[in-house]
């Protein structure tokens, strides 16, 4: 599956390494960032009708889908989110775009959060979906998280464990965690999930996701605790929905945390799951247009 005209696809050498983007429209630049353990398809219910205002790039993250998937060393580097913010920066620069608004999902929340961070001067308003910071998650670690989100303490695990016991059948870990994270009822377009599964399946796929995954517990935990240290928040408009059927929900005050980690957030909660542009593309649309263009 392949997003319809008029998206038009293009693989991005972002500093050493292809990132696989579909873009379309002329407005202005919006980047949207997928989760796990999805790819850009996720935002199919939702780019069409963005790119009638905006330049919509949507861009598989590194180690995912069709973008290149890095070897990695002790350190988990090559999928620190710092790492991956760099490679968007570099695709919205290969686009002539020096400033861009940025809209993230799970795993692309968490690179947007580092985009703030990382390069202020660059994105001029972002929305994350469906999470919290990283660093307070971890810090506020508990049975429930650890058992709502065990799959942060399965996914780290040394050795190539994680990576084995998921490539014994991909497609059922993968339509799980769909089953799993969204609201009864929610049903996926099964062109989307098939590419999902045809991504993920590829062991080079789930190796990196876990690296993503490992970094999240390690680097990223640094990078975020000097950001702390200095006293450096996210400095743009920052947006922040949720799925109000969801984990977030039940166990943050959402926007309450989020304004310890930014300066102008706003936000509420959807009637929805955590896929958040597949379980409710119109409300998300809907909000998107507003914050975007304020």
């Amino acid at each position: 599956m392949k997003f319809a005209e008029p998206f038009e696809y293009r693989q991005v050498n972002a500093g050493g390494i292809t990132i696989n983007v579909a873009h379309a429209g002329s407005g202005r630049p919006l980047l949207l960032l997928h989760g796990y353990p999805q790819n850009h398809l996720m935002w199919h219910k939702v780019a069409l009708e963005l790119a009638g205002e905006f330049h919509v790039i949507c861009c598989d993250l590194r180690g995912y889908g069709d973008s290149d998937k890095p070897d990695s060393d002790s350190e988990h580097l090559a999928y620190s989110k710092r790492q991956m913010a760099v490679d968007m920066v570099a695709v919205m620069g290969a686009f002539g775009h020096e400033q861009f608004s940025v809209v993230g999902h799970d795993r692309g929340a968490r690179v947007a959060h580092r985009l703030c961070l990382d390069f202020p001067d660059r994105v001029d308003r972002a929305c994350v979906m469906d999470i919290a910071p990283t660093l307070h998650m971890f810090e506020h670690t508990d049975q429930n998280f650890a058992t709502g989100y065990y799959h942060w303490f399965f996914l780290i695990q040394p050795d190539g464990l994680p990576e084995h016991m998921i490539g014994l059948d991909p497609d059922y870990y993968l339509r799980e965690k769909l089953r799993r994270w969204s609201a009864p009822g929610a049903e996926f377009d099964p062109g989307a999930v098939a590419d999902y599964i045809r991504c993920f399946s590829a062991p080079e796929t789930i190796h990196a996701s876990c690296e993503d995954y490992r970094a999240a517990a390690t680097v990223d935990l640094d990078h975020d605790r000097a950001d702390r240290d200095a006293g450096r928040k996210v400095v743009c408009p920052l947006l922040v929905l949720w799925g109000k059927k969801g984990f977030v929900n039940r166990t943050y005050d959402v926007l309450s945390v989020w304004r310890d980690y930014g300066s102008n957030v706003q936000g509420k909660a959807l009637e929805c799951g955590h896929f958040l542009p597949e379980e409710a593309p119109e409300p998300v649309i809907d909000e998107l247009r507003r914050f975007m263009t304020a």
